[in-house]
């Protein structure tokens, strides 16, 4: 009798955990005529559900060390090294040539050291001791600023989502990200290697869905801090930026298509994601 292989689902990342969207929907995710995979289509429910799980990890996430940040986002670059031919095998089928893979994954490896590399860094590059005609001293340090509402690049899905979550997360802050539509497929399985990472569960959250549906709720979210959209769809921009303002929320926008360049990886990409505090402590010398 011939053996039927067990074929994978590819649910979200919520929480730390796989759920199917409690909607119950899904979507074909097809090349030319032959279908891939469904994948999740997520609802409102599910979003909301992401956000309550990046809250409550995200003080804890602040308070881990930056070098151990670092240090994990160092070992996510080594697990995905290990599984290096898996996610070229799955952008091949998504449409890219086996040297535009090859390329996209070790960029996307190489981006991850590049902001392990930072975590430690970015603190002195950005903060100051500001000079003052007091006997005080005035320090501005960079905080997070606490959950992050990302949604990802339609093309180049997994270098452009891990240039975007990298500088998020080891700034301290915790993610619900939004993956490409059109190239879920690699995300999907960046969260199995999250899974397996020293990442604590909720400080990186991954739902699939449709754009036009979503986005509304992650721009108009109360317990969101900051949003970034990357895209060139004007009425998506103008709703986000819109609804964003109801609660203060930072509006980022990257109309980037190529995050392939060198342009794209910058401790000000981390720094976008902070905020400034300023102190102030009396000089008893």
């Amino acid at each position: 009798m011939q053996r039927i292989e067990v074929n994978k689902t590819y649910k979200m990342y919520i929480g730390g955990k796989f759920p199917r969207t409690e909607s119950g929907r899904s979507y074909p995710l097809k090349t030319k005529d032959d279908l891939i995979v469904n994948i999740c289509l997520a609802s409102r429910k599910d979003f909301k559900n992401a956000v309550v799980e990046a809250r409550k990890s995200q003080p804890g996430w602040q308070k881990t060390t930056a070098l151990h940040r670092g240090q994990i986002l160092y070992r996510i670059a080594e697990m995905l090294e290990g599984r290096k031919n898996q996610f070229i095998e799955e952008s091949v089928q998504l449409g890219a040539t086996k040297h535009q893979a090859v390329k996209l994954t070790e960029l996307t490896i190489d981006r991850l050291i590049y902001y392990a590399g930072w975590s430690d860094k970015y603190q002195q590059f950005f903060s100051t001791i500001n000079p003052v005609a007091s006997p005080y001293f005035n320090f501005s340090l960079c905080e997070p600023q606490g959950v992050v509402a990302i949604i990802a690049p339609e093309k180049q899905g997994l270098l452009g989502l891990i240039s975007l979550l990298a500088p998020a997360i080891v700034g301290g802050n915790s993610v619900v990200l939004l993956v490409s539509q059109a190239e879920p497929f690699t995300a999907i399985s960046f969260a199995e290697v999250l899974h397996s990472s020293d990442v604590p569960n909720g400080v990186v959250n991954i739902l699939t869905g449709d754009r036009n549906e979503l986005i509304p709720h992650f721009a108009s979210h109360m317990d969101v801090n900051s949003i970034i959209y990357c895209g060139k769809n004007d009425k998506h921009i103008q709703s986000i930026e819109e609804m964003a303002s109801i609660n203060l929320k930072r509006t980022i926008i990257y109309k980037k298509e190529d995050w392939s360049h060198e342009s794209c990886e910058s401790p000000y990409f981390i720094e976008k994601t902070q905020e400034i505090k300023t102190t102030w402590h009396p000089n008893k010398a």
